[in-house]
């Protein structure tokens, strides 16, 4: 069997890892095309080695654009690489413009596609995921859900013959990840003097906080009143965006930060007070490990973070100031993103799909 692995972007890559290494394991053809919508080196290339997955077999180098530019630009590159490849499966993760595209290309060649991570509903249609996600489940031929709550979100549209609960792809690497750095100083305590739990991990980049220049400085000057050192892990567009406008990402309390390697993120994290983020997998990964976090968004697709009291959402500097101060959390041993295994379950599922329809 031949899967084309379709991925952009940091958080696909990262849920990429366990698949490629499950599907070597069985011996599956696994092609990974990286469509270049994440083109820094931090954002890119250093992730795909410290997670082990080699080289891409094909970078179609897109780059940032408009969404209409960006879908489009890889809409054309895709269907030649798909004709080239002709695979069993193309497998698209998440909820990007590189997910769609490569979503819609495969379905308009009758090339099946699975969706990694299907189900998963903000119920916000301003965002721009919300589209790219609600798209690709019903243009999907497989629905590889990663939760209970995304199966019935799935069963609510009709699509519940195409969905299989697999667990959570992230929570695979992230066990592992983990348990590699236990007990490894963060790169950010060494490299800027901070204790250990006297410090607070952001990142923000979704457009709803960044595009409109008075949200960015709001959100920018919360963070900087708060109680502790706060390390912004600046994406290059936030930091464009910021310079364009005037607005200081070091300021008060916060300290703006080049991405660290997915490794350094963790044991980062582990370390500190809290994690104060608008990112859907941090919140998930914050509660794997169950440090605090508090979400800058009005809703979460992981609404089980919420419901265990691991996570808390905070709009205003006064809402972020009192998620991040708020007591902690009552400890759980409650797993509703599965037990490590996710990347089996997809490939093995793929293997019994195709065998089923195989002539």
């Amino acid at each position: 069997m031949k899967i084309v692995s379709v991925v952009g972007a940091r958080p696909q890559f990262v849920k990429l890892a366990p698949i490629h290494k499950a599907a070597k394991a069985v011996g599956v053809d696994h092609v990974i095309v990286h469509t270049g919508q994440h083109y820094d080196p931090m954002l890119s290339d250093v992730f795909f080695e410290d997670l082990g997955i080699g080289a891409p077999d094909v970078h179609l180098g897109v780059g940032s654009g408009s969404h209409g530019v960006q879908t489009g630009a890889m809409l054309a590159a895709l269907d030649a690489v798909f004709d080239e490849h002709r695979p069993d499966w193309v497998l698209v993760y998440g909820d990007t413009n590189s997910t769609v595209a490569a979503a819609l290309s495969a379905v308009k060649m009758h090339i099946p596609v699975a969706h990694l991570e299907a189900g998963l509903r903000s119920f916000n249609r301003r965002m721009p995921e919300e589209h790219n996600r609600v798209m690709t489940d019903h243009a999907a031929d497989l629905l590889l859900a990663p939760t209970q709550v995304a199966v019935d979100h799935l069963a609510s549209e009709g699509l519940a013959a195409r969905t299989v609960l697999v667990g959570d792809v992230m929570t695979d690497v992230l066990l592992e990840v983990r348990d590699e750095v236990a007990g490894r100083p963060s790169v950010l305590v060494d490299e800027l003097g901070l204790t250990p739990g006297e410090y607070y991990v952001a990142t923000i980049h979704r457009a709803e906080n960044t595009d409109d220049p008075a949200r960015l400085a709001e959100v920018a000057a919360g963070l900087a009143g708060l109680d502790k050192p706060v390390i912004l892990l600046a994406h290059p567009r936030v930091v464009t965006k910021a310079a364009a406008h005037g607005i200081e990402l070091t300021q008060g309390s916060l300290v703006a930060h080049a991405p660290l390697a997915y490794p350094d993120l963790i044991a980062a994290a582990v370390s500190s007070a809290g994690v104060v983020t608008d990112s859907g997998g941090l919140q998930k990964e914050a509660f794997l490990l169950r440090v605090p976090c508090t979400t800058v968004r009005t809703e979460t697709e992981w609404v089980e973070t919420i419901d265990l009291g691991w996570n808390i959402l905070a709009n205003t500097a006064e809402e972020i100031a009192a998620g991040v101060s708020r007591p902690r959390p009552a400890d759980t041993d409650a797993a509703p993103y599965g037990d490590g295994r996710a990347a089996q379950r997809v490939v093995e599922t793929l293997l019994n799909a195709s065998a089923s329809t195989a002539p």
